[in-house]
């Protein structure tokens, strides 16, 4: 196991494997912080550290021992600073290490792809996001694919109810009482409406992002989710998924973000010629209602 020697340390394959393994956790847990209000405790909390030690060598005594009261409970503090960090980091993992049998079944392709193309009606979602975007009706519609996102259906009212233009359009009227929130899809049903979904902290947002768009995001950097954003002010579509907004979409593109979440981007690229000709007609009716 010995690679070679630099002096009087001896540094094998191990030690390789070691360094890279943990160059790949500080890289992921830089993505997960960059951007939010996180990094700025993380540098403090550093700075702290570092202060302790010079105060230390210096043998202040005094300062020193007020330091190491608060160092003595460094893990705790840190789990108590970044509860929402570490919750973040928790829930991706476990999105990637998920053994239900409902997502093993989900892992042959050719089941999954037949069963999602039988419940999944995109063409009836984007036509309710069409006419809500034309009349300026403000809508979030999550899609999960592997979840179903028990916790935040939970915080709205459950419906277990078919998808429908009609349907989703009643739901986001502005006068319905169930317009104030999310809707959940999950395996071609509406699984809740009125949900909260998790607010991003990410300092690097467009300051013309509302509520809804920071909702949008903050549920895709916590869940594998796509959501649907239809804007209230502008009527323009959006996308989030993975922790980035894809804004003012056409419908083509909406579709065919959808089809790259539910069936995989391999088998949206060999549907992408179908689908533009399904959805040629929906970009020239658009432009019919807006002019």
């Amino acid at each position: 196991m010995l690679g070679f020697r630099i002096g009087f340390l001896e540094i094998t394959w191990v030690d390789f494997f070691d360094i890279a393994l943990v160059s790949i956790l500080l890289y992921q847990l830089y993505k997960l912080l960059k951007g939010s209000v996180a990094v700025r405790i993380f540098f403090g909390f550093l700075f702290l550290y570092l202060v302790f030690l010079v105060v230390n060598a210096a043998q202040m005594e005094l300062l020193s021992a007020i330091l190491g009261q608060f160092m003595g409970v460094g893990v705790l503090a840190v789990i108590i600073l970044f509860q929402q960090e570490i919750r973040k980091f928790l829930l991706m993992i476990g999105k990637s290490t998920s053994f239900d049998r409902e997502n093993l079944l989900n892992n042959f392709r050719i089941w999954k792809r037949s069963e999602q193309q039988r419940d999944y009606h995109i063409s009836v979602i984007i036509e309710a996001a069409k006419t809500m975007g034309v009349s300026y009706t403000g809508a979030l519609i999550v899609f999960s694919k592997s979840s179903e996102l028990k916790f935040y259906a939970e915080s709205g009212d459950i419906l277990d109810a078919q998808i429908s233009k009609r349907l989703l359009l009643s739901i986001f009227n502005k006068n319905s009482p169930l317009h104030d929130g999310a809707v959940i899809i999950y395996k071609g049903r509406i699984k809740a409406a009125r949900c909260i979904l998790p607010v991003s902290e990410s300092d690097t947002l467009p300051a013309n992002y509302g509520l809804r768009h920071r909702a949008a995001m903050g549920m895709s950097e916590t869940t594998d989710t796509l959501v649907l954003i239809v804007s209230e002010e502008t009527g323009h579509i959006s996308i989030a998924r993975g922790g980035s907004i894809y804004a003012d979409l056409s419908p083509v593109e909406v579709r065919r973000k959808i089809n790259e979440y539910l069936f995989e981007e391999k088998e949206s690229e060999k549907t992408a010629e179908e689908t533009e000709v399904q959805t040629a007609s929906e970009t020239g009716e658009l432009k019919e209602i807006k002019s």
